[in-house]
């Protein structure tokens, strides 16, 4: 080969690096590996399941919008109770729940399901559970003080139920049975000497704010079983009754946890599902925006939040999208 030769190969080959340089975008993304990737998410349903809680429905519209939006999946969303949720999880039947109340509410879920699931941290942290007083009727605020004059429930302790329990009409007001909230209430009759003067009425959340909201509009006294986040907190002015026995624990996280296999069968959606994370006042909006759709749109409520919060989304599926 002459040393002639020998320059214009090289120069050529300068010339071809250049070339297929210039092919790549500037954030050297592989786009063919990338639209495979798309494709293949495209092909997968993920399942995922959750109890008609309102703080569950918008945390699984949220996470079906981001995963079906932004990603490309398609997300089934199953609905059922507390105890069926993590063993559709557990057992394979489904790929995600993302309403796991740890360490208090669903302990006993998770000595019996932990074997079959993965815990992927907390998506929100702060939630609380508990009994829940009204404790003003809707009105302007009087006063100097802010102070309103439309008092309702005065107790502030669990301790003081039973001395007013005919006022209460002898009933705390509860949602299905096997949430962890209900489980906790049973237990509180038992610790506070209330099984006598008290029954634990069992019902489904739009049934308990509906007595709830009858009750504040009739000046009456309710005690029901409540948690955090929920869009009746922005609603109504209540408040947690004091739990001297620590009954219904402190303050708790809520996590998403995955089947067995689903990182190596969904990467991609696992990646994301770890990083998704919320305050309790952004849960609550959304919960607010669903509650108040007539229409019954909390898909379309969801796509309306991730639009609105669309750098907190960006961080989610940063080099996945």
């Amino acid at each position: 080969m002459t040393k002639h030769t020998a320059v214009r190969l090289l120069y050529l080959g300068i010339v071809l690096v250049v070339a297929l340089m210039g092919c790549m975008p500037e954030d050297g993304v592989d786009e063919p590996a990338l639209e495979a990737r798309r494709a293949a998410r495209a092909e997968q349903t993920i399942r995922l399941v959750y109890p008609d809680w309102s703080s569950e429905i918008a945390s699984a519209h949220l996470i079906q919008t981001v995963l079906q939006e932004r990603l490309g999946y398609r997300v089934q969303l199953v609905q059922t109770d507390a105890e069926g949720m993590w063993r559709m999880v557990a057992e394979g039947e489904a790929d995600v729940l993302a309403g796991a109340w740890l360490p208090v509410t669903h302990a006993e879920y998770v000595r019996e399901y932990q074997g079959g699931l993965e815990d992927l941290g907390p998506n929100l942290q702060g939630a609380r559970i508990g009994l829940v007083v009204p404790t003003a009727t809707p009105g302007r605020q009087t006063g100097d003080t802010g102070q309103t004059g439309r008092d309702l429930v005065t107790i502030s302790s669990i301790r003081e139920l039973a001395e007013h329990a005919e006022r209460f009409q002898g009933r705390i007001i509860g949602i299905e049975s096997g949430a962890g909230v209900m489980t906790r209430a049973e237990e509180a009759l038992a610790a506070y000497g209330l099984e006598r003067r008290f029954r634990l009425i069992e019902s489904n959340e739009e049934h308990m704010i509906a007595e709830v909201d009858a009750a504040i509009r009739n000046l009456r006294w309710i005690v029901f079983t409540g948690w955090t986040p929920h869009w009746s907190f922005e609603r109504y002015n209540m408040r947690f009754l004091d739990d001297p026995e620590g009954i219904f624990g402190g303050e708790e996280s809520i996590h998403t946890m995955v089947r067995s296999g689903f990182a190596e069968d969904m990467p991609d959606a696992y990646q994301t599902l770890r990083r998704m994370q919320w305050e309790p006042r952004d849960l609550e909006r959304l919960m607010i925006w669903i509650h108040d759709d007539a229409a019954g749109g909390a898909y379309r409520q969801a796509l309306r939040w991730i639009r609105t919060n669309a750098d907190i989304v960006d961080e989610w599926v940063r080099d996945i999208e």
